[in-house]
């Protein structure tokens, strides 16, 4: 497991309330750090350092299927989640089927969420040198599509099966391996193409292009415009990505090829969720941690200004509402509401 310490000083002006939030060392786990939710976990931890509230130890490089169990069991205070995990967990369903559907809606029901942003779009990619030339070359080849057990492999196979017809392990071979390992996996040849949910420009390929050129396909606009596609993107923890070419920017070596002049993609949806119990000043002073440096976590990547990071109102953009079980943490509304956002009934305690 690796970590990164996120120390904390408590501020001589502070408030009170600010004070009694610093006594507190807070835990938390999300993905790889160069990605989205790696990036604004690691954001988190430094701008409530700064701001004197937590000292909080972030475990880069996990599961989320296992950290979102592990904040409903209290085992860690904070985590990263694409929402669909909530969703299976309310269900007792797919990674979750060992727990129940009693025990997994309990669960559930003990998370609330901080704040939103779109984790990535499912996208294919290659290097050039590949077999792979494209969403109709996937039959018997091997495709790295994510971590074992994590939202992200559930969803990769979900799309390669509405893009292709294709099923993980009967017509092609996935190849799954954690986050930490995801640029290695990419470069040492263990896989044919890359399945995987990629941000403009996208941190992994930013580094993975070095071995050698590489090219990545939108989703072909047919397969995209159709019932299982659109069915797919209504659901929880996806929404849709639709965007100008010229806008779908990658790392110079990566080619990105669509039919027309616009690239498409199913993207992942999700945030920062915490335990209902966190007390009220906590949540409200985390999230006003964020909302307070939205410009200087934004400046921090190339990506980060385009995952709807500050987004609250549009309910299609931040997953929440509908059948996403989550809610936002009375703490966070406060926040939201003090900076001047409007919240959602639909997304209310």
């Amino acid at each position: 497991m690796k970590f990164t310490r996120i120390a904390a000083a408590l501020a001589a002006t502070g408030l009170l309330a600010a004070a009694a939030a610093a006594q507190q060392n807070l835990t938390a786990e999300t993905a790889n750090a160069a990605g989205v939710p790696g990036n604004t976990v690691l954001s988190l931890g430094e701008f409530a350092s700064a701001a004197g509230i937590a000292n909080i130890q972030v475990a880069t490089g996990q599961t989320l299927t296992n950290s979102v169990q592990n904040v409903a069991e209290g085992k860690t205070d904070i985590t990263a989640t694409p929402f669909i995990l909530p969703f299976l967990l309310s269900r007792g369903a797919g990674p979750y089927a060992k727990l129940g559907p009693e025990t997994g809606a309990e669960y559930t029901d003990r998370l609330a969420v901080l704040y939103t942003y779109r984790l990535g779009a499912f996208t294919l990619s290659a290097y050039n040198s590949s077999t792979v030339k494209g969403w109709d070359d996937l039959k018997g080849k091997k495709i790295y599509n994510g971590p074992p057990r994590g939202a992200a492999l559930t969803n990769a196979r979900g799309i390669v099966k509405i893009a292709t017809g294709l099923v993980d392990g009967e017509d092609y071979t996935g190849v799954q391996v954690n986050w930490d390992q995801a640029v290695k996996t990419m470069t040492d040849g263990s896989a044919d193409a890359f399945v995987l949910p990629s941000s403009f420009p996208d941190g992994r390929h930013t580094q993975a292009v070095a071995a050698g050129a590489m090219t990545m396909w939108s989703m072909p606009k047919d397969v995209f415009e159709g019932e299982a596609a659109q069915k797919y993107m209504s659901a929880p923890g996806s929404g849709r990505l639709e965007i100008p070419l010229s806008e779908a920017v990658q790392a110079e070596g990566v080619t990105v090829i669509s039919e027309d002049d616009m690239f498409r993609g199913i993207a992942t949806v999700g945030g920062e969720i915490v335990r209902k119990e966190m007390d009220e000043e906590t949540a409200y002073q985390l999230t006003k941690a964020v909302l307070d440096n939205l410009d200087a976590i934004k400046s921090k990547t190339p990506f980060l200004p385009n995952v709807s990071l500050g987004e609250i109102e549009d309910t299609s953009t931040t997953g929440m509402c509908g059948a996403m079980p989550l809610k936002y943490h009375p703490g966070a509304v406060r926040a939201w509401e003090e900076a001047g956002y409007t919240v959602p009934d639909c997304a209310r305690p």
